[in-house]
């Protein structure tokens, strides 16, 4: 691995982790409230629909499900290099969450917070759901013959996830931030520059 990409891999864990710490106290935390409250107070019935059906194409589950659909269309190495991925993203997250113990949105204002999902156990910092499909989406999406189009709309997707645990009420925007610069690391560190 080249000094370069380790510079790119600590600097983007780097900055994961400033914004949890930015984000425990003070101005930066009360901007990322009025943040979340601004999207997870919206209530509109077609967004609160969507962002509840695709909120779990994050999840751990998803990215085994989507190595497994590799896998049985002939692309062992893209779906065993993918889920790799979404395993280290995932368990970094985890680890992340017990260092920084940010309570969730719904535990800080019950009263305010619309909780579309079952609540989850561990803490709201990193959101792990956009860092395990974005290290998935991106070191698949690495492989040869994946045309840009398709990595394009996985990008998206990765946004519309991150984008739904806030509107779901399970994280505020700065979780989803530090989910996916940590997500990017771990992609980073799969190959490639990082698109």
């Amino acid at each position: 691995m080249s000094v370069r990409r380790i510079a790119r891999i600590l600097g983007l864990g780097g900055t994961a982790l400033a914004v949890g710490i930015a984000v425990s106290s003070g101005r930066a935390r009360d901007a990322d409230e009025r943040a979340f409250q601004a999207v997870n107070g919206l209530a509109d019935h077609r967004v609160d629909q969507v962002a509840s059906a695709i909120t779990e194409l994050g999840s751990i589950w998803a990215s085994v499900g989507g190595a497994v659909v590799l896998a049985v269309s002939g692309r062992r190495r893209a779906a065993v290099k993918g889920v790799a991925a979404a395993g280290i993203a995932w368990l970094a997250g985890q680890g992340l969450k017990k260092l920084v113990e940010r309570p969730r949105p719904y535990q800080t204002d019950a009263g305010g917070t619309r909780l579309l999902v079952v609540p989850p156990r561990a803490s709201s910092w990193p959101s792990s759901h956009p860092a395990v499909l974005l290290a998935f989406v991106d070191t698949v999406g690495r492989e040869p013959g994946v045309p840009s189009a398709v990595r394009g709309a996985l990008t998206g997707l990765v946004g519309a996830v991150g984008l739904s645990r806030v509107v779901v009420g399970v994280h505020y925007p700065a979780d989803v931030a530090g989910g996916l610069l940590l997500g990017r690391a771990v992609a980073t560190a799969f190959g490639g520059d990082g698109r």
